[in-house]
C-alpha cells in the first residue's frame, strides 16, 4: 500500500519568495483550465480533455501575458491540471453514487488556507547526502527528519497551511515486511464524548477535550484579531496567530489519535467498531464536542493501520442495537436514554456498564471470538440450586462488589 509521510520544512526568505510564486503559478494553471471547461459547458460544446489542456497550457506559456509560467517546473503546472481532473472526476462520481457527493470544482484563491504544488519523480527531485531536499527552480530546503522513510518516495507534495507553516509530504510503498507477528486478543471499540474509546476487554481512554481545554486561549486570539483593521499588516499577524492556536491544538489530537490507534493495533488481531453518524450528530448541540473527539479520523487511522500490519478491521452497521441487548444473555432490553451509564438486566440480572456492554456486542457483532466478562460491573445475585439451599455458611448482608475481570476474594 502507499503512504504518506509528511516532515516540517524550514525555506529560507528566498525560498519563500521561491514557493509563493510555485504556489500562484500553479493556482493560475488550475484556474484558467477550469474556465475553459466551464465556457465550453456554458457553449454546449464537447468536455474538453487533458490533453487540450496540456496543449492550452504549452501555448498560453509562449504569450507575454502568461511568459512567467516558465519560471517554475513545468511538473507542478501539469500536476496542477492532474489535481483538475481529479477534483471533476470525484464531482461526478458523486453524482452517480460511487462516493459521497461533493460539490464542482471551484477557483482557488491565494487567500486559501492550503496552498500546495507536487513534484513527480520526473522533475528530478531528490534529497540530498546532507539531508536537504532539493526542488528544481526552489532550491535545497531544510528538512526536520521526524523519522527515517521506508522506501524511496515517489512523489513530493510543499503544503504552506494557513499558520504560516511549510511541510514537504512524501508519498512511499510499503510491502509485507511491516506485518506485525499474529496475537490472540480481539476487541471491539465503542466511541463516545464521556471516554473517547471503550474496549470490549474493559479499557477506557478517557477524552482529552483538546479543543475545549484551549477555548481560553483561542478566544483571546479571536478576540483580538477582531479589533484589528481589515487589510492591515496588525490584521495578518493576528490572523497568525488565531491559526496557530488552531494548529497546535490539531496536532495533539492527531498525535492522540495516532497513538491510541497504533497501540490497539499492535496489541490485538482484530479490531470492530461502529459506523457512526458524525454528520448527524454534528448538527445536535453536542456538535463542539463531537467535532473535537475526531471520530472519523480515528476510524480512519485504523482502518489503514489494519490493513498495512496485517490485522484484521470490522465496521459493522450503525444501526445495530448495542446499547439495548444484554451482552451475558442476549435479551433485547429497549433503549435507554444517556444519562442511563450502568443498567440491570431483567433477565438474568447482571448489573452491566452500559459503554462496555456496548463494546462488546460490536466485537459480536462483528464475529470477533470475545468473552463477556468486560461488560459485567457486577454479578447479580443468583439463587442457590434448591438441593443446596440452606446448606451455605451465612452471608453478610452487604454483597461484595467485584470489578470486571477482577476474582473476588
Amino acid at each position: 500500500m502507499q503512504l504518506r509521510y509528511s516532515f516540517r520544512v524550514y525555506p529560507s526568505a528566498g525560498q519563500r519568495s521561491a514557493l509563493a510564486r510555485a504556489f500562484g503559478c500553479a493556482r493560475v494553471v488550475f484556474n484558467d483550465a477550469l474556465r475553459v471547461r466551464e465556457e465550453a459547458r456554458a457553449a454546449g460544446l464537447p468536455f474538453v480533455t487533458s490533453a487540450e489542456l496540456s496543449k492550452h497550457l504549452t501555448a498560453v506559456k509562449k504569450t507575454p501575458e502568461r511568459a512567467w509560467l516558465g519560471e517554475v517546473s513545468a511538473v507542478i503546472l501539469q500536476q496542477s491540471l492532474r489535481d483538475l481532473d481529479t477534483a471533476y472526476r470525484n464531482f461526478f462520481d458523486g453524482l452517480k453514487g460511487k462516493r459521497p457527493r461533493m460539490g464542482a470544482p471551484r477557483l482557488k484563491s491565494k487567500r486559501d488556507n492550503r496552498q500546495s504544488i507536487r513534484f513527480t519523480a520526473n522533475a528530478a527531485w531528490r534529497i540530498t547526502p546532507g539531508g536537504k531536499l532539493r526542488l528544481p527552480k526552489i532550491g535545497d530546503l531544510k528538512v526536520k527528519w521526524s523519522r527515517t522513510l521506508p522506501s524511496t518516495p515517489t512523489t513530493v507534495t510543499v503544503v504552506r497551511d494557513a499558520a504560516g507553516r511549510y511541510f514537504a509530504s512524501f508519498v512511499v510503498g510499503t510491502d509485507a515486511s511491516e506485518v506485525l507477528p499474529e496475537t490472540t486478543p480481539e476487541v471491539g471499540i465503542d466511541l463516545g464524548l464521556g471516554h473517547f474509546a471503550v474496549l470490549s476487554d474493559g479499557t477506557k481512554a478517557d477524552s482529552p477535550r483538546f479543543l475545549r481545554r484551549a477555548e481560553k486561549r483561542l478566544k483571546k486570539t479571536q478576540r483580538a484579531l477582531s479589533r484589528k483593521e481589515k487589510g492591515s499588516r496588525n490584521r495578518h499577524k493576528a490572523r497568525l496567530k488565531v491559526a496557530r492556536a488552531h494548529a497546535r491544538v490539531a496536532d495533539a489530537r492527531r498525535e492522540f489519535l495516532h497513538q491510541l490507534s497504533t497501540r490497539i493495533i499492535r496489541e490485538n488481531q482484530a479490531v470492530a467498531v461502529e459506523d457512526l453518524a458524525v454528520k448527524g450528530l454534528a448538527r445536535t448541540r453536542l456538535a463542539k464536542s463531537v467535532h473535537d473527539a475526531g471520530w472519523s479520523a480515528f476510524v480512519t487511522m485504523l482502518e489503514y493501520k489494519a490493513a498495512r500490519y496485517g490485522r484484521t478491521f470490522v465496521k459493522i452497521g450503525r444501526f445495530e442495537p448495542t446499547s439495548q441487548v444484554c451482552s451475558r444473555c442476549g435479551v433485547k432490553d429497549g433503549p435507554k436514554p444517556l444519562n442511563v451509564r450502568e443498567w440491570t438486566c431483567k433477565e438474568c440480572g447482571a448489573v452491566l456498564d452500559r459503554d462496555i456492554n456496548a463494546a462488546v456486542n460490536i466485537a459480536k457483532a462483528a464475529g470477533l471470538a470475545v468473552t463477556a466478562c468486560g461488560a459485567q460491573v457486577r454479578p447479580g445475585l443468583v439463587p442457590a440450586p434448591r438441593s443446596e439451599a440452606g446448606t451455605h455458611p451465612k452471608r453478610p448482608t452487604q454483597p461484595v462488589w467485584e470489578q470486571a475481570g477482577i476474582p473476588g476474594l
